[in-house]
């Protein structure tokens, strides 16, 4: 942390405004501005002053100290747990204090202190807990100006759920712009505050697309756990994997033709006469079903395109063609319900 950042930390554990601390040393706003952004240094005749106005010492003013390492915070954080089994709360939460002041610069620790003493008000009985409310808002908020990512989204997690517990969710919403558009976790909690603050259309909507998706990637993930099990040559596994993808289409109403399709690969892997053509002919017969899950009330406040009769015909068309594929269906060559299937006399085999 630069020392503009622990300016900028012990400013606001003061409750005090750039311009209020400006007017007190005599400086302008955006001077103040300038440090706490790293844009420049105070004078150095300004050090002495602006450690007493923030109630700091010099070294912690100047706290340039390498960052801990983890094992180092988590000797910290495991220290706190043992005292709050022993100790009163008031007592760990200023040893806790003293810490932080002596690690200004170490966000990791700062974030993982504040969730413990956070989680611990909420488990056991802590008289007048609220009066910890700033000291751990503003460890949170603290950070929130961390270069790590990861600890910058989890700060924003605590303050998203510091939030939510005292019901002031438009607060809690801004934290949401620390969430990656890609991590569901944003929808999901977007999702809750809609549907806190009578936006219930909106939290219908966000739960149903992040149950579409959820499919969309589970599916995925069964299709490339089958992949491995096929070149494994375990094919024990991947009739099991294959049936789980059937269950997840039929759970998640996406329809038949989901529930069908992942069969195919397997069957014909196996060179399965019957099933093959069993399952070409669920295929083909429930095609007009692609979009079946447009229908589903599991999805009724999502919009779908409607499938065009064009679009479906075309469908069937490329299938009937990869269905007469002599390099993979050439297992199928003499057999009469699949010749009547694709057409007889048609490319292919005749």
């Amino acid at each position: 942390m630069q020392i503009g950042e622990v300016i900028r930390y012990y400013r606001k554990q003061k409750n005090m405004t750039q311009e209020e601390m400006a007017n007190r040393l005599g400086v302008t706003a955006p001077a103040v501005n300038k440090w706490e952004n790293g844009n420049s240094l105070p004078d150095i005749m300004m050090l002495a002053p602006i450690a007493r106005l923030l109630d700091i010492t010099l070294e912690m003013l100047l706290s340039f100290q390498e960052e801990l390492t983890e094992e180092e915070i988590n000797n910290f954080v495991v220290e706190m747990d043992s005292r709050l089994k022993c100790e009163a709360y008031e007592e760990v939460f200023q040893w806790a204090k003293k810490v932080i002041e002596k690690y200004p610069n170490c966000e990791s620790l700062i974030w993982q202190m504040a969730v413990v003493l956070d989680a611990h008000r909420m488990t056991e009985e802590i008289s007048d807990a609220d009066q910890y409310d700033n000291y751990i808002k503003d460890w949170y908020v603290c950070a929130l100006y961390s270069e790590d990512e990861k600890i910058r989204t989890n700060a924003a997690d605590s303050l998203f759920g510091f939030f939510t517990r005292k019901e002031q969710y438009e607060e809690a919403e801004k934290y949401l712009a620390y969430f990656s558009e890609q991590n569901p976790e944003r929808k999901r909690k977007q999702a809750y505050i809609y549907s806190k603050t009578d936006r219930i259309e909106e939290a219908y909507k966000a739960y149903e697309e992040l149950l579409f998706s959820g499919y969309q990637m589970l599916s995925m993930v069964f299709h490339g756990i089958y992949m491995l099990a096929m070149q494994e040559h375990n094919m024990e596994k991947a009739h099991k994997l294959v049936d789980k993808q059937a269950e997840l289409a039929k759970l998640f109403e996406m329809g038949k033709y989901s529930e069908v399709s992942c069969r195919l690969d397997l069957a014909t892997a196996e060179k399965d006469i019957d099933t093959t053509i069993e399952t070409m002919e669920k295929i083909l017969a429930s095609i007009d079903e692609m979009v079946a899950f447009s229908k589903s009330t599991l999805y009724e406040h999502m919009n779908f395109h409607e499938a065009r009769y064009e679009f479906v015909e075309e469908i069937k068309k490329n299938l009937l063609e990869e269905f007469r594929d002599e390099k993979t269906y050439g297992f199928l060559k003499d057999n009469a319900r699949w010749q009547a299937l694709i057409g007889k006399g048609k490319r292919g085999f005749v």
